[in-house]
């Protein structure tokens, strides 16, 4: 879904805008809810996680599922499943740059077709609202930056569901520093959930040390991705954001080709944006590369395999 997040979703407190949307977020969560109670899940005979999130883009799915391909591929046989949104084929461009993926526009079709390839194991990037498929297990993702906005659903808010959702779930995975207050939050709802902390490093970071940079980015939280390259002390100029799964018009390339020009500085953007770009103009930009670093991570396997066997 292409959005520009509003920035009141990410205040700690309602606003004005907030409150003259509620009503329509009272409204996306009766349909919501008519369409949870309508559906009905079929097992797959094959495990499934599913990584997802409650808070709507920029929580980091994407390198998670690729991080956990990464160590499972070493023990099975595993594939990530993306469902096929025309709007983020940037997502599994950049899934199938390091996985297997198989992708198309519903998960029945690529769970059989996983199950007809002989995979032992189906990594979901995102699908948590997804009421028709029998998940082994559930991981919900979060940044600590947003954690949960200003706590309300869609449009009055960030998130796609209430923090009730957590039920469904047995992991959750935050991107970011130990917080024990929101890991007591989120077990009101759940308290047998397992938390699990991870970071992004950067793959390529010498590239661009002691060097003037104008980041942009088109991703659920630009910020966040501004945010490591400050705490890598990178010289950050400039920055500029754009909507989620943005596609850049020649009016944005001039746009920055003049800060370019103006702060004699390199510009930078995400895998993910990058590859969106054509392969004609790549060549003007520079990417940053990014890898996952779980804190505990053999635990973190030894809790995913109980419900994968």
């Amino acid at each position: 879904m292409k959005y520009k997040k509003p920035k009141f979703w990410d205040e700690k407190y309602f606003t004005i805008f907030s409150i003259l949307l509620w009503p329509l977020s009272i409204l996306y969560q009766l349909i919501f809810h008519i369409k949870k109670r309508l559906s009905h899940e079929k097992k797959f005979n094959i495990p499934i996680i599913c990584i997802g999130n409650i808070y709507l883009g920029g929580t980091g799915k994407t390198p998670v599922a690729l991080k956990l391909y990464e160590i499972f591929k070493k023990k099975k046989n595993p594939v990530i499943i993306k469902k096929n949104y025309k709007d983020q084929n940037d997502e599994i461009t950049l899934l199938s740059k390091y996985a297997k993926v198989i992708t198309n526009y519903d998960r029945y079709s690529s769970l059989e077709q996983a199950i007809k390839k002989k995979f032992d194991l189906v990594i979901l990037d995102d699908g948590f609202q997804d009421f028709k498929l029998k998940r082994d297990l559930n991981i919900v993702c979060f940044n600590q930056n947003q954690e949960i906005g200003n706590g309300q659903t869609i449009p009055s808010g960030p998130l796609r569901e209430n923090l009730s959702a957590l039920e469904r779930c047995k992991i959750v995975m935050i991107n970011g520093n130990k917080n024990l207050e929101f890991e007591e939050k989120c077990r009101k709802f759940n308290k047998n959930l397992n938390f699990f902390y991870f970071k992004y490093l950067l793959k390529n970071l010498n590239n661009f040390k002691n060097k003037k940079l104008i980041p942009f980015a088109g991703i659920g939280n630009p910020s966040n991705f501004f945010d490591i390259l400050k705490s890598n002390r990178l010289n950050i100029v400039s920055e500029v954001a754009f909507p989620d799964h943005y596609n850049y018009t020649d009016k944005d390339f001039d746009k920055l080709n003049t800060l370019e020009k103006k702060f004699n500085a390199k510009l930078v953007t995400t895998e993910k944006d990058y590859l969106r770009i054509s392969k004609f103009l790549r060549k003007r930009f520079s990417m940053i590369e990014i890898k996952v670093e779980i804190e505990n991570q053999e635990k973190l396997i030894e809790t995913i395999e109980k419900y994968i066997k």
